[in-house]
């Protein structure tokens, strides 16, 4: 199966031309989407995101305004302004996630507006995003982390290809690495050494220990995979030889997931949610789990303690004569 070709956004003066803004302003969000490439390392996914937020946000203005906003009509903004736009967005049904988003978004323009002195305007820095629900992560049960990683290639019958998948899922339960990290691996990168440095989200080094089974699956994929990969190039290949996508990860975890009998949390993801929480419950120290998973902010990993505690906590409702009734 041919890997699909990669999203890849239109460029930034493209994208800024067809805007519902005024020159200015139009030209100002080309600048802007460069900066988030090129200083921020920001992904094309990020910015295809971004850009669709912004998109959205002054097209409100234009029929909010009665005419295609400009640097001047975005610093008279007032928080009755942002507050419309929000109320706008959810009558349209949006959820708060995406609504936290697109706030984001707005904020990142008027932070990079501000810091240039092209326009200041508080409101949009002070502007509140909606409340987001606790989510904790799902990770799989310790033996089906394993049987999935072990059961990696068992629906494909041609022996690279097997390899090639367990060696990915070997990398996301045995390193914790996401599913861009892994694929974003060069071919000078093999053979795996005791660590390996990984270039996360926003472009962060970070350097994560290598267990020798999972060395020994990516030094069996680079044996049996037929093509001469160039030293530079992507580590992990489709049957094309050309860049290996996400999406054929996610549909093989899919079809993975149903022949072993998995639910529907048995996903890429999940695998790199088991690494931190396995890790946790065997005694890992929470600093040490930030640093191995790239999180910048120690709270994003605490939520794996809400996990633990939720495990404790149905163990000892199975457990318990009195959880169970007993006197």
């Amino acid at each position: 199966m041919a890997a699909p070709e990669p999203l890849t956004p239109p460029s930034s003066d493209a994208f800024a031309a067809v805007l519902p803004a005024a020159p200015d302003l139009a030209a100002t969000v080309g600048l802007w989407l460069r900066h988030l490439k090129a200083e921020k390392r920001a992904s094309d996914h990020t910015i295809d995101g971004y850009g669709r937020d912004l998109r959205l946000f002054l097209g409100f203005l234009a029929e909010h305004l009665g005419a295609l906003p400009d640097l001047a009509a975005l610093s008279a903004l007032g928080p009755r302004d942002f507050r419309a736009f929000q109320a706008r967005r959810r009558a349209a049904g949006i959820g708060a996630a995406s609504a936290a988003r697109g706030l984001s978004s707005l904020r990142s323009f008027f932070r990079f507006l501000d810091r240039r002195g092209l326009c200041h305007n508080a409101a949009a820095l002070a502007a509140k995003a909606p409340k987001l629900p606790h989510a904790v992560p799902r990770p799989l049960p310790q033996a089906a982390a394993v049987t999935l990683v072990e059961e990696g290639g068992c629906l494909t019958e041609e022996p690279w290809v097997a390899a090639r998948d367990e060696a990915v899922l070997a990398l996301l339960y045995g390193c914790g690495l996401r599913i861009s990290e892994a694929l974003g691996l060069r071919r000078r990168d093999a053979p795996l050494r005791e660590t390996l440095r990984i270039l996360g989200k926003g472009g962060k080094e970070r350097l994560v220990p290598v267990l020798p089974a999972v060395a020994d699956s990516v030094e069996r994929y680079l044996r049996l995979c037929p093509f001469a990969l160039a030293k530079d190039g992507p580590l992990f290949v489709g049957v094309k030889g050309g860049p290996l996508s996400p999406r054929i990860v996610q549909r093989g975890m899919e079809a993975l997931r149903g022949a072993l009998g998995l639910g529907a949390d048995a996903t890429p993801h999940a695998l790199r949610h088991s690494f931190a929480t396995h890790l946790l419950g065997a005694g890992g120290d929470l600093r040490t789990i930030q640093e191995l998973l790239g999180h910048a902010s120690l709270s994003t990993t605490q939520r794996y303690t809400d996990v633990d505690t939720a495990r404790l906590l149905a163990a000892y409702a199975d457990a318990h004569p009195r959880a169970r009734g007993g006197d």
